[in-house]
């Protein structure tokens, strides 16, 4: 008689126990092949509370996590502008890396990540959990499809809030040191990132970044203009002073007919061709940590297939790029 083994959950370690790594204890808890080893916080209580909540051990530096030998991965959940430091510390100690987005907030330091990984031989993640929506995924096959026709007139528009108290919240929000910017470079890069891999990435025709409302260096309004590579055009609308915070919204106008996004949901199709169905499908938006744990779940089936990762460094590089492309042409960041 034989046995079918089943493999070990795949060991992750977690650096930075702030809001988000709530959101990977979750994803964590929901996953067979996931276990949550070992975590490390620069804030030596919060890092031993997290890991008591959660059943881990608490690594009380860097060395020591990405020493353990039950950590086969490493989510890397620190301010944005140190993501490529300890994302290339963690690829040099062979440990396959999932880093938040965005990849980093210089295209240097991200650069060196990539690379850095690749010596190494080891998988690097970026999360772009939108990706994961059904809504989303709909509308990437109806593009891939060509049932809408080419694109002409694309627009997203992100109108969230973000209060006095959220700056706070932590010294490095709302600087250009270690957030890397504001409504466009935290909050909305992931719309960034969908338009690069929904329509190729743009050129940016113009752009204005200001700071209305808040106390803070970066941006909390970001007004861009792009075009396409397939001569489209496009515009982003990126804010967190739209009191008290609106749904996202992608929406495409195309030669063979429209579509909108909300908040992930494609929760509008309308086609030129009468008898093209037009059945939305599975059109829902996720809720935390629905995204998070879509991703870890195909960046796990990656690791034991042996495939390239689901969403790569190349693909991080890209909407970081967008962001900083934005940022140059309102003359915000040189």
């Amino acid at each position: 008689m034989s046995s079918t083994s089943v493999p070990a959950p795949i060991g992750f370690g977690l650096v930075g126990c702030g809001v988000i790594a709530d959101t990977y204890a979750a994803a964590f808890g929901d996953l067979d092949e996931a276990r949550l080893v070992a975590v490390h916080d620069i804030d030596e209580k919060k890092g031993e509370a997290f890991a008591a909540e959660h059943g881990a051990v608490h690594a009380g530096s860097l060395a020591e996590l990405l020493g353990h030998d039950g950590v086969d991965v490493v989510c890397v959940c620190v301010p944005s502008g140190l993501h490529a430091e300890i994302g290339l510390a963690v690829a040099q100690a062979g440990k396959h890396v999932v880093v938040e987005k965005p990849i980093d907030i210089n295209l240097a330091a991200a650069r060196r990540l990539i690379d850095g990984a690749a010596v190494a031989g080891v998988s690097l993640n970026v999360i772009s959990q939108q990706r994961y929506n059904p809504g989303v995924l709909r509308a990437k096959e109806l593009l891939a499809e060509g049932r809408l026709g080419d694109p002409l007139f694309v627009q997203a528009r992100v109108p969230w809030f973000r209060s006095r108290a959220y700056y706070e919240s932590a010294e490095w929000r709302g600087t250009w040191a270690l957030d890397g910017g504001g409504a466009l470079m935290n909050q909305s890069v992931h719309y960034a990132d969908l338009l690069c891999w929904l329509f190729g990435e743009p050129e940016v025709v113009a752009a204005h970044c200001a700071r209305l409302d808040h106390d803070i260096e970066v941006e909390d309004l970001a007004l861009a203009m792009f075009r396409f590579p397939s001569e489209a055009l496009g515009t982003l609308v990126a804010s967190t002073v739209s009191y008290p915070g609106f749904s996202a919204v992608l929406s495409v106008n195309a030669s063979g007919g429209s579509m909108e996004l909300v908040d992930g949901a494609l929760v509008a199709l309308h086609l030129k061709d009468d008898s093209a169905e037009t059945d939305l499908g599975d059109v829902s938006g996720l809720k935390m940590p629905d995204g998070h744990r879509a991703q870890l779940a195909d960046i796990i089936s990656a690791l034991r297939n042996e495939e390239p990762p689901p969403i790569g460094g190349e693909d991080g590089y890209r909407a970081l790029k967008l962001v900083l492309d934005v940022y140059r042409s309102a003359g915000w960041r040189t």
